[in-house]
């Protein structure tokens, strides 16, 4: 017999995810109040944090200057790599 996957919506997703990061419950002690495998919201919480960490991260926001030193460090220049 084949078994029926739950699904959750965002919300309930984003929910569970904020009461493990804004208590000192546990992943599996959230899971367990919630009914959900633990797994499963280990999953949602490792997501939430990589989503965020992308949208924060300095990396992501290129500058002119940024676009110009990417250009001098592919070609050689001003990275002490080129001959003269």
């Amino acid at each position: 017999m084949a078994e029926t996957r739950r699904t959750f919506e965002q919300d309930f997703r984003d929910g569970a995810v904020r009461i493990v990061e804004e208590t000192d419950k546990s992943v599996a002690q959230v899971a367990r109040e919630l009914g959900i495998n633990a797994g499963t919201l280990a999953n949602w919480v490792n997501m939430s944090r990589k989503r965020r960490a992308t949208t924060t991260s300095p990396n992501y926001v290129l500058t002119l200057s940024g676009m110009e030193h990417g250009a001098r460090c592919r070609c050689g220049l001003g990275n002490g790599l080129h001959r003269r």
